[in-house]
């Protein structure tokens, strides 16, 4: 198997600043004896040709970015760069060339970094770099200017250097007004190198050029300079789209400027992040993280201010809970809450919290169950959204409003069965709003994240409701799309509902104990839901089956007597059947369901398949599941003959050790050996835990069995003991009833009651194993005419 590890994809910058592929194949460090040193050779995956021999240079820069990139320079012009398919192949190479240059590999760009202090090293960069010079800020020297600063960006230093200089000579507003005469004069070429310049100023990547670039003065004459890509034939229209079409919508009149200027802004820089940039390379990614952080911080402001004016919160709620306000103005509201909800995603996780506790205090849980059911597309998903991010955030707050509603709400009208109806009720055809529904149930009913609540109880009380006031909303669909054994409607919408119901049924089954059971149990729903085998919708079948394998997983002997009582492997073997043995997602599953079966070796679904369903699968060659699954069910059946075979046997042995001692009881010590013997035995046939109560079931017919057999074999024995005392009373003779190694005892026959009297006390005494005093002193006393034969 080729290594992926050395696994690169090469590539050199071209004329125009852009990265060309160079080609896919496999690095290597070696000493070539031609260059004189250790050298990085890459050869074609594809036929092995060489694409690169490059000789590390003791004072190359080499830079190491993002773990897998590792970018330099040939030459004054000419940039190389490795992308690895893995770190790990990255960290081998690099270390490589950090041996070769002394460096140490914890290092990011090897000749750049020194032991020194900041201060020092840049005062040393600034003794050994003098400062640059821009071209003065003229329409003629526009390329001149592209030219430097494009050079620059290839070195941190000269980078740090380009900065300092335009920010110092306050050439962002010399570079407006040039653009500002270019575009009167319609100067193409100028404003083809104005977008180049502004570009590669974006890729300084500095936080004081960005705050005079999106200066409320500024901001859309630097869009305006990147409309005019040279790629483009003509110019873009950002400022047109920013001015005229996009519409600043105020749900509350903002009072505070600063707040309003603050969100003016950062969806203006979020637009040019998203839309007016050229999208940037795997190379230039982390050349603007500064823009990143600049749109970062600004939303943490924006929340901080918006959370701390409790006067424009309070009345924001108090319109939203009206009844009386328009379906417009609350869809505006909820937006505006929305995007508060998205901005905070990025706070920290006590600040986060804080936002949060403040919109839940307000209310923002009891309005969600209203702009939940509003009949707007837009509201509606919005409303979604809200809700995901309070539950993926705090789940333990929405179970607990959730719980207070239990006693003093309609249950049509709580939040919890508001969210089953939306979901079942989602009229997108692709269901997205019921996927991201369900996304929601399935955390608040994950017990993992229930186990760190303050309330101890909240995991009992939250199933105890889900399972009283929910559940039967929630399978409602699936009931009625099942009734006459056939699946009611097969349109896509209908199906993927269901098999959303499914899979988080599957979910419940796997994470939920006695509560699920309890209701597959009474509704007989495992029956309902192999209906959906016959779907022709094949994704829909095989979740069916993921939840009838979900059951199985569980080894749990009341899901599989439940299965074997209803005859539930029916629907399964059908489908199978009638695939056909193609190849496909169907038949794996349902083989590997079987195979479960085998390997857990879960005996009582083994033997109910193997005896009910074995005719259809005898055949099935292509596998040797169903093969495995007859021999082991026929191994069972072995034991089975084997156990009553020698459970008949012991109980042969058992009678003559009856009537060893005169007085017909049973030594305690032999019949404590007895049932240690009888136990040991079965020690191999009880494989686990879930097998206890069929185990039982298997000793208490044997035991049946073999009392049976024993007054059988009494009633021969005594019959023919019984003719032969009445055809030789007149000479009483001595029979032998135990012949064993142990007791080779004979008993002297009496002469007195008939045979089957003397039968019927021989097995009722036999049998006692008698605790208490002398069993003949109490005979005797009791004027008993039949007297037990003594052992002579």
């Amino acid at each position: 198997m080729t290594d992926t590890r050395r696994r690169v994809k090469l590539y050199a910058l071209n004329a125009d600043r852009q990265w060309d592929d160079r080609g896919t194949g496999h690095v290597s460090s070696s000493y070539i004896e031609r260059l004189k040193g250790i050298s990085l050779l890459v050869k074609a995956e594809s036929d092995g040709t060489l694409l690169l021999e490059s000789k590390i240079q003791p004072d190359t820069a080499y830079q190491k970015q993002q773990d897998t990139l590792i970018v330099w320079s040939e030459g004054d012009n000419f940039d190389l760069a490795l992308s690895f398919q893995e770190k790990a192949g990255c960290d081998e190479i690099w270390e490589k060339i950090c041996q070769v240059q002394g460096k140490d590999p914890s290092v990011e760009i090897t000749q750049d970094i020194v032991e020194e202090s900041e201060d020092e090293r840049f005062d040393e960069m600034s003794d050994s770099a003098p400062p640059i010079e821009l071209p003065a800020c003229e329409l003629s020297r526009l390329e001149d200017i592209s030219e430097l600063i494009n050079n620059c960006l290839s070195s941190p230093m000269r980078k740090e250097k380009l900065a300092a200089a335009i920010e110092a000579e306050g050439y962002i507003r010399k570079l407006i007004n040039v653009f500002h005469m270019c575009e009167d004069l319609e100067n193409t070429e100028g404003l083809h190198h104005l977008y180049d310049i502004f570009k590669n100023i974006f890729l300084l990547n500095k936080n004081a050029l960005f705050e005079v670039m999106f200066c409320d003065e500024l901001i859309f004459d630097v869009v305006g300079c990147l409309e005019y890509d040279s790629s483009c034939p003509s110019r873009k229209k950002h400022r047109d789209y920013l001015r005229q079409q996009v519409k600043f919508r105020e749900a509350i009149p903002i009072k505070n400027p600063e707040l309003l200027s603050k969100i003016h802004q950062t969806f203006r820089v979020q637009y040019i992040q998203d839309v007016v940039l050229p999208t940037p390379s795997v190379f230039e990614e982390n050349m603007l993280s500064t823009l990143g952080s600049f749109i970062f911080f600004n939303k943490v402001e924006i929340v901080s201010m918006v959370q701390e004016d409790e006067k424009f919160l309070t009345e924001l709620f108090t319109i939203l809970t009206d009844a009386s306000t328009s379906d417009s103005k609350r869809r505006d509201l909820i937006m505006f809450l929305k995007e508060l909800c998205n901005y905070s995603q990025n706070l920290q996780p006590h600040a986060k919290e804080m936002i949060y506790k403040t919109l839940t205090t307000l209310g923002i849980l009891p309005a969600l169950e209203v702009t939940l059911a509003i009949d707007d597309q837009k509201t509606k998903t919005a409303s979604i959204d809200i809700l995901t991010y309070i539950v993926e955030f705090s789940p333990s707050v929405v179970r607990e409003y959730t719980l207070q509603q239990a006693n003093n709400t309609d249950e049509d009208q709580m939040l919890l069965n508001i969210i089953i109806e939306q979901m079942i009720n989602d009229t997108d055809p692709e269901v997205g709003g019921a996927v991201q529904l369900m996304g929601v149930l399935r955390i608040l009913l994950d017990p993992e994240n229930m186990l760190t609540s303050a309330n101890k109880s909240e995991k009992t009380d939250f199933l105890n409701f889900f399972y009283k006031h929910s559940v039967q909303i929630l399978i409602a669909p699936l009931l009625e799309n099942t009734i006459n054994d056939t699946p009611q409607k097969e349109d896509y919408r209908s199906v993927q509902l269901l098999g959303l119901i499914l899979e988080l049924l599957s979910f419940c089954v796997e994470h939920h104990t006695y509560h699920i059971k309890n209701c597959i149990l009474n509704k007989d729903l495992l029956r309902k839901i192999l209906v959906l085998m016959k779907s022709t919708h094949k994704f829909l079948v095989l979740c069916a089956l993921r939840f009838m394998r979900k059951l199985i997983a569980l080894k749990d002997e009341f899901y599989n007597r439940y299965i074997i009582k209803g005859q539930l492997f029916a629907p399964v073997i059908d489908a199978f059947v009638k695939n056909n043995g193609r190849y496909n997602l169907l038949d794996s599953a349902i083989i590997e369901m079987f195979e479960f079966i085998k390997l857990e070796d879960i005996k009582t679904l083994c033997s109910h398949v193997v005896e009910n369903y074995g005719k259809y699968l005898e055949d099935i060659c292509y596998v040797q599941t169903f093969k495995s699954l007859k021999s082991r069910y026929d191994q069972h059946q072995d034991k089975l003959k084997d156990r009553e075979r020698n459970s008949l046997e012991r109980g042969l042995e058992i009678v003559p050790s009856i009537l060893r001692n005169s007085r017909y009881r049973r030594d305690q010590r032999q019949m404590e050996e007895e049932e240690e013997i009888w136990f040991n035995e079965d020690d191999d046939f009880e494989d686990s835990e879930s097998d206890l109560q069929s185990t039982n079931d298997i000793l208490k017919k044997k035991i049946d069995t073999d009392l049976d057999s024993i007054g059988k074999m009494m009633e021969k024995k005594q019959e023919a003991n019984g003719a032969k005392i009445n055809n030789n009373s007149s000479s009483p003779k001595t029979t032998v009833l135990n012949n064993n190694a142990n007791a080779n005892a004979t008993v002297q026959q009496p002469t007195s009651p008939t045979a089957n009297e003397n039968k019927s006390a021989l097995f009722k005494r036999g049998l006692v194993d008698y605790e208490g005093g002398d069993s003949d002193e109490e005979d005797e006393e009791s004027g008993e005419v039949s007297k037990r034969p003594r052992l002579s």
